[in-house]
Parts: structure tokens; sequence; C-alpha cells
């Protein structure tokens, strides 16, 4: 803030001069004190001035609604929308949200520093605060092809040369408590440039857990029980508690936030949907979760403000004080909590659902699709397997964890698997698409409800390899072949048929048409793959289809390199 600026806003402050913008008669939410209090806001410029009795030249008048600090996305993927970073603003400004904690690790998986590049500057047109973070591991492991590496000297230029707010999600947590030099040494670049490093830590514990926060680790987003969100509390960490399309943690979590550790909480959407944006809302779906579990509504707000600010050492935003930043959402009241205005930098963005500003976008040259498959082929698809019993995945309930298994399957004369309708389980395959190196890998998922018909994207977590499930070889590969002729996309086929396909025309993992287009052709996508392919009606068959090859949470992945088991962190064969 420049010496004029600060000059009026310490006027304005003091009633001495005119607020550029007073917000009348609110219900000021404090969660510094948890209360509410009533009062004026008075706005110079983008900051707020203070909360009185204000004249200004511009008034709003809100009736005794509830005003509130903006939302925050305590950690999110904005990828994983399928939207650009402008229409995701569109989308999520009108909820109430001002601030997103994002890690582009999925267009910088694909397309490198390139994606990264992109991101910030599609970030830095939109009104939405997006406080962009460095991915910390592409690949997320060395067990899989990705379209890029980032390496920890590229990550010590990124901290000098873009204006990046942290290391993101340190996903390689094998590495770190093993001591690895290329993980300590991204570690040490993110410490001694003062940034903030997120975790992804599901499951570790004991001195494991020690080794990994003693690293400089202070977040983790990953918890999905009670007595592993107690264990990091105690040692410091701060927890994201995660609703998104796919995984459900917030309301597990829940019942282990008290009045001693709320203020260590704040929320996080992680992957979320474009159709779950338009359903549910965005980090005031969190809210309205966590005041019907009987968290009271002024912690639950600070768990989406406050908690958020201070966690990533973000002073000016979280509160309503003078010499905050006047980015605020109001509420008619804190039962629905439906946004009916709100403000970034003192400026109306959206009122009643609809957001005001023109979308300005950004050039997507230079992350366009990307699709290198070489000689994939249906024949490629085919195991020669010596035994019927074999490892499955089987997918969790909601959520994107699977379990080991072993299952007897009914295998042809040559020994490849026979789909049996009254079994499920299916083929599931990844095809590396960024380095033409001809890996298809294949394994068995359960759990997935499918049963015609077969699915393919150019979506998986976190290399976003071409992943694809089916009941058949055919089937399977003429989805996968759809998505390598559209350069990237969902594909859907039934009965030799292709039925819904979607480019995605910006690194083959999100669309450049505006929200509600894209959105009605995903909610028919889906609507035929629960219908007609029989997916179950409690899984998102994308978002979870697209966590299948992520190869560090728990227990078995595929990737293109082949069946992996996270708990041994390492490859593992099909037999049983």
């Amino acid at each position: 803030m420049d010496k004029s600026k600060l000059h009026k806003l310490i006027d304005v402050a003091a009633a001495r001069q005119e607020a550029d913008l007073v917000i009348k008669n609110g219900k000021i939410i404090d969660v510094y004190q948890g209360k509410i209090i009533e009062g004026d806001i008075a706005i110079s410029d983008d900051y707020i001035a203070g909360i009185g009795n204000y004249k200004g030249k511009e008034e709003i008048d809100v009736e005794g609604a509830y005003v509130s600090p903006g939302f925050i996305d305590g950690h999110i993927h904005i990828e994983s929308s399928y939207m650009t970073p402008e229409e995701f603003s569109r989308l999520v400004v009108p909820h109430g949200t001002t601030t997103v904690i994002t890690d582009p690790h999925e267009i910088t998986n694909v397309c490198g520093i390139d994606g990264l590049d992109y991101m910030i500057e599609a970030a830095a047109s939109t009104a939405l605060d997006i406080r962009v973070m460095v991915p910390s591991c592409v690949p997320s492991t060395p067990f899989e092809n990705s379209g890029a590496v980032v390496s920890a000297k590229d990550i010590e230029n990124i901290f000098k040369t873009r204006k990046v707010h942290g290391l993101a999600e340190f996903m390689n947590s094998v590495g770190v408590i093993n001591n690895d030099e290329e993980c300590v040494a991204k570690l040490a670049a993110a410490i001694e440039s003062g940034r903030v490093i997120d975790g992804h830590a599901p499951d570790v514990a004991g001195n494991e857990l020690n080794a990994y926060i003693a690293a400089g680790i202070s977040t983790d987003h990953e918890c999905s029980i009670i007595e592993d969100m107690e264990n990091k509390l105690s040692r410091g960490m701060y927890i994201l508690l995660r609703h998104g399309s796919a995984c459900h943690d917030l309301e597990n979590l829940l019942p282990g936030v008290n009045e001693e550790n709320y203020k260590r909480c704040l929320l996080c959407s992680d992957d979320r949907q474009i159709h779950t944006i338009f359903e549910e809302g965005h980090v005031d779906d969190l809210v309205r979760r966590c005041i019907k579990a009987g968290i009271k509504p002024i912690h639950a707000i600070r768990m989406a403000t406050l908690n958020a600010a201070e966690c990533y050492g973000i002073k000016e935003i979280g509160g309503i004080a003078p010499g905050k930043k006047a980015n605020l959402a109001v509420f008619n009241n804190l039962e629905d909590l439906k946004a009916v205005m709100t403000f970034i930098d003192g400026k109306l963005c959206a009122k009643e659902g609809k957001y005001l500003l023109p979308v300005k976008r950004v050039d997507v040259t230079k992350v366009s699709s990307s699709v290198n498959v070489k000689d994939f082929s249906e024949a490629k698809l085919k195991l020669e397997l010596k035994s019927n019993r074999v490892k499955t995945m089987n997918i969790c309930p909601d959520g994107v964890l699977t379990k080991a298994g072993v299952e007897e399957i009914e295998l042809d004369d040559k020994g490849d698997f026979v789909y049996n309708k009254d079994k499920d389980i299916v083929k599931i395959a990844v095809v590396e698409r960024h380095h033409g190196t001809g890996n298809v890998s294949v394994a068995f998922l359960k759990e997935f409800g499918i049963k015609e018909g077969a699915i393919a994207l150019s979506v998986a977590h976190d290399s976003h390899n071409i992943i694809a499930v089916g009941t058949s070889n055919t089937q399977i590969a003429m989805a996968v072949n759809e998505v390598i002729k559209m350069t990237g996309g969902i594909a859907i086929v039934h009965k030799d048929e292709v039925k819904h396909a979607i480019p995605l025309t910006v690194a083959g993992i999100m669309s450049t048409e505006n929200a509600e287009t894209f959105n009605e052709k995903l909610a028919a996508a889906h609507k035929f793959a629960h219908e007609v392919l029989k997916v179950d009606k409690d899984k998102d068959p994308f978002m979870v289809l697209c966590f299948m090859a992520l190869p560090v949470i728990p227990e078995l992945k595929i990737t293109d390199m082949g069946l992996f088991d996270v708990n041994e962190f390492r490859f593992t064969s099909l037999e049983a």
C-alpha cells in the first residue's frame, strides 16, 4: 500500500473523509471473538477502514443480513473442475468464495513449467484471489510417466522469479521420511524462501510422522479418520477437512472437532468438479455441512476464513477488521447460507448468484491438448495369466482409497480375463500419453459397478495418462481411441458405439467452453454412465476413476508401468 492510499485509509477510518463504499446495517460476523456485532463497514479503495457508523460515496444497505469474511478454500486443484481459472472464478465467487489456495500440479504434470506459468497468468486475470502454490512432486512418484519433471533447482528458481505462495502438497512422504536428497532440496528451497509447505500424508504416524513434520511441512488434507487427525493436530499440524466430488472426509472428521482444536482446522474441496459446484456450491457447501453436523455457525465460518488465513500466513484476509482486505460475503441467514452478495477488494463482484464482472481469458496455445500415444491397439489390453487368482483394486465407499483384494476370475483359453456380469470385477487400463513410450498396463477393478460398455478419459491423477475401464477389450479400446482422436477428453462407449465424447482442449484436462454448456454435456455423460453402464450411483464415474492411477493414496493403484502397492511402495504382480 502506498503512502497516499494509507493516508486516505486512516482518514476514512477516523471518519474525517467519506468512505468509497459503506455496507450499512449488517450483522457482522466477528470471527476473532465468535460474536455477531451490528454496524456499518466502511471501505477505502480495497481495504476495510472501520466498523461502526459511517457515511460513504456509495452505500449499500444490507438490512440486517449477515456479513462474513470471504470464504477461503484451503486447498484445491482448479483443473479438477474441468474449468480454466477464469471460468472457475465466475462459478465460485457467487458462493461467497473470495480466495483459494491452488496447487496446479495437474497441468504442471502435463505441460511442465509452461503449465504453471499459464495458471499464474490466468489467476492474475480473475477477480478471485488465487494463491498459486508450486507443485512439489512432478511426477508424484518415479513409478509413472508424466509429461514433465520439475526438479529442486527448478523450484528454487520459481521461488525467485515468480509470484507464488508456497510449496504444494508433498506427496512423496516416503522420500521425505527417508531423507531423499532431491526431496530435502525442494523442502529447503521453500524454507529458505520463507514459504509455507503443504502436506499429503495419509496414514503416516509415529516417528515417521515426526520426521515428515520436522521437514517443515505444516498441513495435511488426507485424514480420513479422527485418530489420524488427532495425531497430526497434536504435533502442530493444521488439518484441512475435505469434501470434494470424490473424497468426503469432512463428515467423518467433524465429530473430532471441538472447542480446543477447531482453530487448527480449516476447510478444503481439493478436487471439486463443475457439476458439484452447480449442484452443491463451493466452500459454502462445506460450511453448511459443518453446521448441520453440530459445529457452531461462527466456528464453522471461522474454519472457512480466519483459520485458513492464519494457516497460510495471509495477514490481510480472513476477518472483518480495519486494515484487512475488503473481501466479504453477505448472507440472509446462517441456516441455508446462500450468498446474496460477494465483495472482493471492495468491489461488488457477485449478487444473487450472478457474477457481475467481465471474464478476461488468457491465451492457451502453450498448454493446448497434448496426446502422444504410440502403437495403441486392442491387443495391448489382452492378458496371458497363468492363474485365475488375481489381485483386485477394491474401491472404498465414499472416497478414492482402495483396498487390496484377491478374487477368482474366469479366463479364456489364452489366459485373458472374461467378464462375468454376476461379479463386480472389470478391467482397468492406463495408456501412457506424453512421450510415446507405448506403455499400456492392465489390472482389475472391483466395486465400480459398471456392467456394460467402457469409459476412458485423459484425466488420471497425477500424471494424467489415459485411464479406461470397461467390460471388454473392444469397448475399452474404442473409448481410448476416441480420447486419442480428441487429443484429450472424456469418452463413453456402449455396444460398440461412442455415445459421449467431450473434448478437454487445455492439456487434456480442462475445457475452454463456458461452464453451463460444459456442465450440460458432463451431466448427460454422468447420467448415461449411471443409468446405462450401471456405474454405482454413489460414485462419481469420472472423478473416482481418475484417482485409480494415483500411486500415493492406498492401497493398490495402477500407473502406465503396472499395478502398484502403495503400502509397500513397489510394483506388484496381477496374480495373487
